[in-house]
């Protein structure tokens, strides 16, 4: 089989979360993107569906606090259920 180099420009980031993963499946970058064209040829189209996310305004409330308290270095955390448990004992 011929192969054809392609260049393509993807977001730093987002690359190396990808060769990451891919990695952990056995794949390199070229591979990945050959099996992702490869499933798009077979299905007709992307294999998977492309869609905006309809959250709920509860949810996305519910998402914007996780975010506040995850980033609010003045809450305490737990590393552990152990932990955790012991101090809602507590009170």
């Amino acid at each position: 089989m011929a192969t054809t180099p392609t260049q393509v420009r993807i977001d730093a980031d987002i690359k190396a979360a990808a060769t990451e993963l891919f990695s952990n499946l056995g794949l390199d970058m070229s591979g990945a993107v050959n099996l992702f064209l490869h499933q798009c040829v077979l299905r007709g189209g992307l294999p998977f569906a492309v869609e905006l996310p309809n959250y709920s305004a509860k949810t996305l409330e519910a998402m914007a606090e996780a975010r506040r308290i995850s980033s609010d270095s003045s809450l305490k955390g737990y590393t552990d259920m152990d932990a955790l448990k012991a101090a809602l004992e507590e009170d």
